[in-house]
């Protein structure tokens, strides 16, 4: 999810809840089989769905809002709402409305299932023959000849959701190549018969199934919990292992009234956010297990709390809290190490996001969200796996497989080896830990050798790949060798690589290559920076400085305050940077819907057409903000970012906060809103916000004895005599 120089693409709790958490069960299905079956479940953006489209030709008529599909609140099957088909349609005239799947980050498209299941719904009913025809596309393009709906269901009854099951069998290829039903994209509804009649039809709850065995209901969900913040519910109950289980059902009683379904929650993820936006609100709630064919558990005992209104300290803390979360409750449970994101694939981990939530750990312990025997436990695990884990002179590849710890090559072939940037973020992480929990106990001793050994055993010297030896380089591979040929020279995030290196204990490389290499001199690399982009002087990166993860990747265990190499002090470049970030928002050159002083915070992140490095200039930026950018620059920018976290979450919270805090990425403009929680981009607000507020990990990686000495020798003076 980063960038390289000239923009190359990467290959790339509170003790309320302690017992739910020690209790935790391993998900009873993995993403992987929610991928593998859900094509629709509901819609994160409110009015339309934004991966919809739709076209009429008169005199036949499809309801359309901004070229998309509506949604409807009011009825559904797997709430909080469903998709609204409203058409006529007319002799000589014609309509199709579609929905593509939600190929979220790691999402591998295969459906196995014989056949397709649709919910629909109408409240006036409508016959059976009156009902649309059902084209499929697959990721290819490849498509088939329309089906008729009606010949899979009998006439539907007003008022009353009916399951529809269509053999995929039944679908006949109509382009040039076989339709592969297995990598289905899109379910197109087209105009069946022409009635002139005005019909509405709910749509809801898509799945790709074999016809299951419906005849039991899962057991009832246990020990559900309910915590309550400023706007928001967090609910919480322990899993239920059951095979057929297809979704938990989260219902609210407001006010003594009935309790009413207000949501679904996934197998294997076992905590939901109500976001009611009431400062001053009492709910109950009941939790249910169902099978896709709504074979329903009985309810929950009920569970009731409150939202209050919260103080900025406490705000401060919730976003910690939720963020760790992801860390803590979202881990692969063999190595304990991070997944690149939720939901996506359940066996990649990421080396680098893994460092990170090493230091959201440290948070997650020092503020109490878990207690400190818990997070030396957790650390344990990760690094009796690093020790067994693929590495390559010491190095760890991007990403691994969490159940074997073999080097997966997401990126491709050449990526099949070394990644020493996420190496540098893994142990940037690490040593941080070293210090934090560096204790007389014999988990504490033995957590501290282990990752001494991890430390010492990176060989830091190999990656200076070419023979003039003056720099890092990014990758090696056993088979490719240093193929991929990319040079780490800054302004970027991979300044922590050159710090560790030249700090290594065992394998160092000579001081003089932080000039030669990461700031580039001698190869008229554009380092220094020094124009002002409104009103704010900017020492060091090329144009408006770049994405903001530059000022906080290498910068959560690196603490920049009070010292400078001959270009900057990296405190004020960072904050200077952040600054214009938000400053570009404010002047909103594009005209965004939603930018302003409270809504900033371009960086690299997927956004609604795929992955970007965001950052303030007109060619990088197209409405698309991540939380992560405004949140995580609280220790340069904390007035600025507070302003952003309490617009994100009072004024946005119903789209843009859920169970691991900020959602990944959103746009107003495009009303489209992130599905997915990365593990790149949770930990730095937790992070960062405590370095804000308590210089924490900061204080634990600088009082590695080895950082000290580096900084002698890279030439780091302090900022003012």
């Amino acid at each position: 999810m980063r960038i390289r120089k000239n923009w190359k693409l990467t290959p790339t709790t509170g003790l309320l809840f302690l017992a739910v958490l020690t209790a935790r069960a391993l998900p009873a299905l993995a993403d992987q089989n929610y991928s593998q079956q859900i094509f629709f479940v509901n819609s994160l953006s409110p009015e339309e769905y934004f991966y919809s489209s739709g076209k009429a030709t008169a005199p036949s008529s499809l309801k359309l809002i901004g070229g998309k599909l509506p949604i409807e609140t009011s009825t559904f099957i797997s709430g909080p709402n469903a998709i609204e088909l409203d058409w006529q349609s007319m002799p000589a005239g014609g309509w199709e409305g579609e929905l593509r799947l939600y190929k979220w980050r790691d999402r591998y498209v295969d459906f196995p299932g014989q056949y397709l299941f649709l919910w629909f719904r109408s409240k006036e009913g409508i016959r059976a023959g009156d009902l649309p025809k059902l084209a499929l596309r697959d990721l290819d393009g490849n498509f088939t000849r329309p089906l008729s709906i009606g010949a899979y269901t009998h006439d539907l009854k007003p008022g009353q959701w009916t399951r529809v099951r269509i053999p995929m069998a039944g679908f006949a290829t109509a382009s040039l190549h076989a339709f592969e039903p297995r990598h289905l994209a899109v379910v197109a509804f087209v105009q069946g018969a022409a009635d002139r009649a005005q019909h509405t039809l709910f749509v809801d709850d898509i799945r790709v199934e074999n016809a299951a065995n419906t005849a039991h209901a899962p057991a009832t969900p246990s020990n559900v919990q309910a915590k309550g913040y400023e706007r928001h519910i967090d609910i919480a109950w322990n899993a239920v292992d059951d095979p057929d289980l297809a979704q938990y059902v989260i219902y609210r009683s407001m006010h003594g009234g009935p309790f009413r379904a207000i949501g679904v929650q996934r197998p294997g993820v076992d905590r939901f956010c109500d976001f009611l936006g009431d400062p001053h609100a009492t709910a109950s709630y009941r939790v249910s297990a169902r099978t896709s064919s709504l074979r329903e558990s009985p309810l929950s005992a009920a569970v009731t709390a409150s939202t209050h209104p919260m103080t900025d300290d406490q705000l401060l803390t919730m976003v910690q809290e939720a963020s760790f979360r992801y860390y803590w409750e979202a881990d692969e449970p063999h190595s304990g190490m991070t997944r690149e994101d939720t939901p996506g694939n359940d066996d990649i981990v990421a080396v680098g996001a893994s460092g990170f939530g090493v230091m959201a750990l440290i948070v997650g312990a020092d503020r109490g969200f878990i207690t400190r025997q818990q997070a030396i436990d957790r650390l344990l695990r990760i690094a009796a796996f690093l020790q067994t884990a693929d590495r390559y002179h010491g190095a760890w590849p991007h990403f691994l497989s969490g159940s074997t710890g073999h080097t997966l090559p997401v990126f491709g072939m050449f990526d099949n080896g070394a990644d020493l940037v996420e190496t540098s973020f893994l142990m940037e992480g690490l040593l941080s830990a070293r210090q934090y929990f560096k204790g007389n106990s014999t988990s504490e001793k033995e957590l501290y050798a282990r990752i001494t050994d991890l430390w010492q055993t990176v060989d830091w010297n190999w990656f200076r790949a070419t023979p003039k030896r003056d720099a890092l380089y990014w990758h090696w591979s056993p088979e490719y060798s240093f193929h991929i040929a990319n040079r780490l020279t800054g302004w970027n995030e991979v300044m922590i690589a050159y710090l560790l290196a030249i700090a290594s204990p065992a394998h160092p490389i000579p001081a003089s290559d932080y000039y030669s290499g990461w700031v580039g001199e001698g190869i008229g690399n554009p380092y220094a920076n020094g124009k002002s982009y409104y009103g704010i002087t900017l020492p060091v990166g090329g144009g408006t400085g770049g994405p903001l993860f530059f000022t906080d990747y290498s910068f959560m265990g690196y603490d920049p305050h009070g010292r400078r190499d001959k270009f900057a002090d990296y405190y004020e470049n960072n904050r200077d940077q952040s600054l214009i970030n938000q400053a570009y928002c404010i002047h909103n050159p594009h005209h965004w819907k939603g930018y302003g002083a409270n809504t900033w915070g371009l960086t690299a992140v997927d956004g609604p057409n795929g992955y970007v490095p965001y950052e303030p200039t007109l060619d990088l930026d197209d409405g698309t903000i991540a939380p992560t950018g405004a949140i995580s620059a609280f220790a340069y920018t904390p007035d600025q970012s507070m302003l952003a976290l309490k617009h994100f979450y009072r004024d946005l919270g119903a789209q843009v906060w859920d169970i691991y805090g900020f959602r990944d990425a959103f746009n107003l403009q495009e009303n489209w809103y992130s599905g997915i929680a990365m593990g790149l981009n949770q930990a730095p607000m937790a992070v960062m916000i405590e370095n804000y507020r308590t210089g924490l990990v900061w204080r634990s990686f600088m009082a590695n004895p080895e950082i000290q000495h580096m900084l002698w020798e890279a030439g780091f003076t302090p900022s003012k005599p």
